[in-house]
């Protein structure tokens, strides 16, 4: 029980889906009583058991299909007429989703990102940091946060983005935003959002197309970031960027965006290499 603790409580901090089994009721002769648990967590992995053969099997299917659903379950076996298990008895699993604090990347240590990580933390997120200055990547800014010393290119293995991270791009130099969203983009990631006005959106990936011969993968890439809330200070614009990650993160996608790479005017000017008019930047 004190390995599948310590797992569950790992797993709650570090972010990512897993499942937990919990044997709910046992009868006659059972492998394990009520309270044994097993947890599968994000990598796949397993800690503890809920009896071994073929319930375990059975249960381990259940936490597979739960973790790609997202719903609970309650599993009934009859050990010897169901799996032909010698046992003989009758044992009640309760297959439940178990969702880790999703982590949130931020590249950039500056006033947006102090702001930011304050604000997300307060909304469930754990926070990493990605700067190379220690002056500003510090604990005394960024308290309760991890702190990864480098810049973004160089922060690729330390930081090992999944599909359960989201990722925030506010660093102090247009040179370090558009290494990141050319790398990061190409890696796994539930959302990539970029600081910036929508010309300079434009000339990065103008940029990052020229050099590639290709734009990256831009269906989870957010830029410019945050919503339309008309935010002029770093606090305001962390408001804007949390406000979009708390919708996104409940399935509000339809909410009032900055997002412009599916708008007519920027994609026109990708495909064409023709200026933005001054009503569109």
């Amino acid at each position: 029980m004190i390995e599948v603790t310590e797992a569950l409580l790992a797993l709650l901090r570090g972010g990512g889906r897993g499942a937990l089994a919990t044997v709910t009721r046992a009868s006659g002769s059972t492998p394990q009583q009520p309270g044994a648990r097993l947890l599968l967590r994000p990598d796949g992995t397993l800690v503890g058991t809920v009896g071994g053969g073929a319930i375990e099997q059975a249960v381990i299917e259940a936490l597979r299909e739960c973790v790609r659903d997202g719903t609970p379950r309650v599993l009934a076996r009859e050990l010897g007429r169901d799996l032909g298990m010698c046992c003989g008895g009758r044992m009640e699993v309760f297959v439940e989703p178990i969702e880790g604090a999703p982590r949130l990347v931020i590249f950039g240590a500056g006033h947006v990102a102090k702001a930011t990580a304050a604000i997300a933390r307060t909304v469930g997120f754990a926070i990493t940091i990605v700067d190379d200055r220690e002056e500003l990547n510090d604990e005394a800014r960024f308290p309760g946060c991890t702190r990864v010393l480098a810049e973004p290119r160089d922060a690729r293995d330390r930081v090992a983005p999944t599909a359960h991270d989201w990722l925030l791009v506010v660093t102090h130099d247009h040179r370090l935003d558009e290494e990141a969203l050319d790398l990061y983009a190409t890696l796994p990631h539930a959302y990539l959002g970029v600081i910036g006005s929508r010309r300079k959106i434009v000339r990065i990936l103008r940029r990052i197309r020229a050099r590639r011969g290709a734009l990256p993968p831009l269906d989870r890439v957010y830029a410019p970031v945050g919503l339309r809330i008309g935010a002029v200070s770093p606090e305001e614009i962390a408001v804007s960027i949390v406000g979009e990650l708390v919708a996104l993160r409940h399935g509000e996608g339809a909410g009032s965006h900055m997002r412009a790479l599916e708008d007519a005017a920027i994609r026109r000017a990708l495909d064409s290499d023709e200026p933005l008019s001054d009503d569109e930047r």
